[in-house]
């Protein structure tokens, strides 16, 4: 694995967590909080930091997608990880195992032990 994909896939790994807890964030402070109280004020901010979240981490997948060369599956996957609550936390989990795994490989060809 070069450099260029190792830093995409840490920057997604990077921005999955807080995506993965802003929605669920937005759901119960700004939704729930908003229709059985008076507390309305966090649904704005809230939604915008989500929103912005969401972008990034489309944008880095976009990347590791491209850096990567994954399959489509698999981005359709994390892509899916993303709109389901908390689903970026089982997103990152693989992204590390990638990441390893990806380290693992280079560390082999470097040593000349594997021809992949």
């Amino acid at each position: 694995m070069d450099i260029k994909t190792a830093s995409a896939l840490h920057r997604l790994r990077l921005i999955s967590i807080p995506e993965a807890l802003s929605f669920p964030a937005l759901i119960l402070f700004g939704s729930v909080l908003s229709r059985v109280s008076d507390i309305d004020f966090l649904m704005m901010p809230l939604g915008m930091i989500h929103g912005i979240l969401f972008v990034i981490y489309a944008v880095f997948l976009l990347d590791v997608w491209i850096k990567a060369k994954w399959p489509l599956g698999r981005v359709a996957l994390f892509f899916l990880l993303s709109l389901i609550p908390f689903g970026g936390l089982y997103g990152d989990k693989r992204l590390k195992q990638y990441e390893a795994d990806g380290v693992i490989a280079a560390r082999a060809r470097r040593e000349g032990t594997v021809s992949a």
